[in-house]
């Protein structure tokens, strides 16, 4: 008689991989191990996801253990296929080839988005859609005018090392390990491919029988989130907390842990956008409570920002210049006014004349969508960036009036920038 298998420990098994990774990768911080553990584990279970997380390592210098991070994740990854540099069409034949929906990995991801890469958009494309069943890409197939279209899928999942950063349509759909060299008193086993290979695909074939064994049950599991975790980092994490939640143990309890602290990180490590950095700014230190301001005073106090890029702008790496009125409308006009018309320059009363300016008013609904919550500030700080394109006067009118808005008396003249 055949004796039934044993259930497989699931968190016991997860221990396993993580200190798989240990021996040979130093990671920041615990919770990169508990993310990459978790991640490997759901590359099994792809198919029973609606998404699916990218996995990132990231580096500002080379020699910081990214590549040899993505060798260990591909040994324990189902059908792991690495490449340096594909095409889209090649990525899409790979997903819908037979065998299975494969791991895919991307070592220096950098030299397919990176200032000299050209873009790259097809590829970008392929990478922002397959972290979503049911994404597909519409081709044509066929040899000269014999052509037809075909339907081809982009959902797998997908680790990815690189220096520097990443476009941020991609960086919103991973979980960031921002790799560092190791510091002298940090070992790690050196990685012997024809010995270590062979470990690594062990516990990746113990990795698919227990999915199997769990697949229904996180199939159908709807993981609770940690506190303020909604949108696009739920979707990322749903699949590795509902693996926690499948394994047990401790795993549940690190897993939200690691989700807090990463989404946390990968916030606090990137760059807003050129737009929400520039509506941030006119909140908190140019219009600081003002109800309206002119052109050439926002551009006085932007360009006198050290720690801002307004002064020196750049793209692509080339410096272009200073920002201009045509620039800042240009910049601004993305975004739209509580009637859901684009923010446009008006003119504002400032004396005798009716110089080109912008209304607290009109960027209110885009600071509450897109501005961080501002600062505390005190009355003296709220009041600096006035002071500084009113040459230290108050401009005070009165309890009923704004305390920062522009006097209609004061006819000197504002200074011309750019």
């Amino acid at each position: 008689m055949t004796r039934p298998h044993a259930p497989i420990d699931g968190a016991a098994l997860l221990d396993e991989v993580e200190a798989f990774h240990r021996r040979f990768n130093v990671f920041p911080t615990e919770h990169a191990y508990v993310a990459v553990a978790l991640w490997d584990a759901h590359a099994h279970l792809i198919d029973a996801f609606d998404g699916t997380a990218r996995l990132a390592f990231l580096s500002p210098e080379p020699g910081s253990g990214k590549s040899r991070a993505l060798e260990i994740t591909e040994t324990l990854t189902p059908r792991a296929a690495t490449t340096v540099n594909a095409s889209a069409n090649a990525l899409f034949r790979l997903v819908e080839a037979d065998g299975g929906t494969p791991t895919l990995l991307f070592d220096e991801i950098d030299t397919v988005f990176g200032p000299k890469a050209g873009g790259n958009e097809e590829v970008r494309g392929f990478l922002n859609s397959g972290y979503r069943r049911g994404a597909k890409s519409l081709r044509c197939v066929g040899d000269g005018s014999n052509q037809s279209t075909e339907w081809f899928s982009s959902f797998c999942a997908v680790a990815m090392a690189g220096l520097g950063s990443l476009p941020d349509t991609i960086l919103t759909r991973s979980v960031i390990i921002r790799m560092r060299k190791k510091a002298p008193n940090e070992k790690v086993e050196p990685y012997r491919r024809r010995v270590h290979e062979k470990q690594g695909h062990a516990l990746r074939d113990r990795l698919a029988d227990w999915a199997t064994s769990v697949h229904d049950e996180i199939a159908g599991a709807w993981p609770e989130m940690p506190e303020g975790v909604s949108d696009r980092p739920a979707d990322v994490w749903e699949p590795l907390l509902a693996v926690a939640d499948a394994a047990g143990g401790h795993w549940p309890d690190r897993a939200r842990a690691a989700c807090v602290a990463l989404i946390k990180a990968a916030t606090q490590g990137d760059e807003a956008s050129l737009g929400v950095r520039l509506l941030t700014d006119l909140r908190d230190r140019v219009f600081c409570g003002a109800d309206r301001m002119p052109t050439a005073a926002i551009l006085e106090v932007l360009l006198g920002l050290d720690d801002a890029p307004w002064a020196d702008l750049s793209e692509d790496g080339q410096s272009v210049k200073p920002l201009t009125a045509r620039a800042l409308s240009k910049l601004l006009s993305q975004y739209v006014r509580p009637d859901n018309t684009p923010i446009k320059p008006r003119g504002i009363r400032v004396g005798s004349g009716t110089p080109k300016g912008y209304y607290a008013d009109d960027l209110s609904d885009a600071w509450m969508r897109y501005c961080p919550p501002p600062p505390e500030k005190s009355a003296t700080s709220a009041t600096s960036a006035t002071s500084q394109v009113n040459g230290g006067e108050s401009v005070a009118e009165g309890p009923s009036e704004s305390r920062h808005m522009f006097a209609e008396s004061d006819t000197r003249p504002l200074r011309s920038v750019g």
